[in-house]
């Protein structure tokens, strides 16, 4: 069957080897001044094209749905893994399909925790603060010292793609043991002798680190919780390159301001792009702005995922990546 050519609303631009791979097999219209749509206009690029690439900053709400069902739009082409922002129930009500980007993520996902937790051990946040704020006096034994990160032990919530890679990473590369929560049983991982326990709360109590890596859903809504940190001991870290819902910010706020944790390493927020003022001043803490995916391979791979799976509905073939 021959590719039909069809219309592609991209809410946010795309590094240029995916946008021009996009305009080789579709009618595109871009957000050219790349900043964030309001609900009317995404609801008129659902609404006037076939197909809606949207991203994890854009709020996909069953009106917005609606609107694109009750005009052209017939898949949703999500540029990102997460698909927390999409009303998937919506969609399938309106028998709108929906992909998203896995897999070509995960290594730029995982160095990016490992990043984290570095910064996190030897205090480079601190330190690099403090040294552009031109109050750094000079060398000595007792300033700014952390911890090794060697031989401690990583706790992963959530042992999939991402969770199994910052595992390898961080045992083979750093010695550390493993433990992990997931709902259902995990293989593949023997290698690097990683153990599965059976609550949050029991990782929690075993580990140096806490890493969160599990989607965010209802079922995983602030999975990590003042009781799950209050399980942590004092000086361990929490950090989170999933989504913000995933954490109670609150309880968060509280353990660091008390000391009942050592600090924690955040790429990702509740209500994102504002940020609780309470995380901007808490103790102890590394903060960036979603950077998790942001290598130049990988996002350009994301937006040739969006292309693969939307050529693939423009010929009637399965999606790639379905969703929904």
């Amino acid at each position: 069957m021959s590719e039909k050519r069809l219309k592609i609303f991209v809410t946010r631009r795309w590094p240029e080897i995916a946008e021009d791979e996009l305009r080789k097999h579709f009618d595109v219209t871009f957000n050219t001044n790349d900043s964030p749509l309001d609900k009317a206009a995404l609801m008129d690029g659902f609404a006037n094209h076939d197909i809606a690439a949207p991203t994890v900053s854009d709020v996909i709400d069953a009106d917005i749905i609606a609107a694109g069902a009750a005009g052209r739009c017939r898949l949703i082409a999500n540029y990102g893994v997460g698909v927390n922002h999409i009303d998937l129930a919506a969609a399938k009500a309106h028998s709108i399909p929906v992909s998203n980007t896995p897999g070509v993520l995960t290594d730029a996902t995982a160095d990016l925790t490992l990043t984290l937790m570095l910064m996190l051990c030897r205090r480079a946040g601190e330190g690099e603060r403090e040294l552009r704020a031109g109050e750094w006096s000079g060398w000595r034994p007792t300033h700014l010292v952390g911890k090794a990160m060697t031989g401690k032990r990583l706790g992963i919530i959530g042992m999939g793609r991402i969770g199994k890679a910052v595992a390898r990473r961080a045992h083979f590369g750093f010695g550390l043991e493993v433990v992990f929560y997931n709902r259902s049983s995990v293989t593949g991982v023997d290698d690097i002798k990683a153990v599965q326990m059976a609550s949050v709360n029991e990782v929690c109590a075993a580990s140096d680190f806490i890493s969160l890596h599990c989607a965010a859903s209802p079922d995983t809504y602030q999975i990590l919780d003042a009781e799950a940190l209050a399980a942590m001991h004092e000086g361990a870290y929490v950090v989170n390159t999933a989504r913000g819902d995933v954490v109670d910010e609150a309880a968060l706020v509280v353990a660091l301001n008390s000391g009942a944790i050592g600090g924690a390493g955040l790429d990702v927020y509740q209500g994102e792009p504002e940020i609780n003022p309470a995380i901007l001043a808490a103790p102890n803490t590394v903060l960036l702005p979603h950077l998790g995916s942001a290598t130049i391979e990988t996002r350009a791979a994301m937006g040739l995922k969006v292309v693969e799976n939307a050529r693939a509905f423009a010929v009637g073939r399965d999606l790639v990546d379905p969703m929904a």
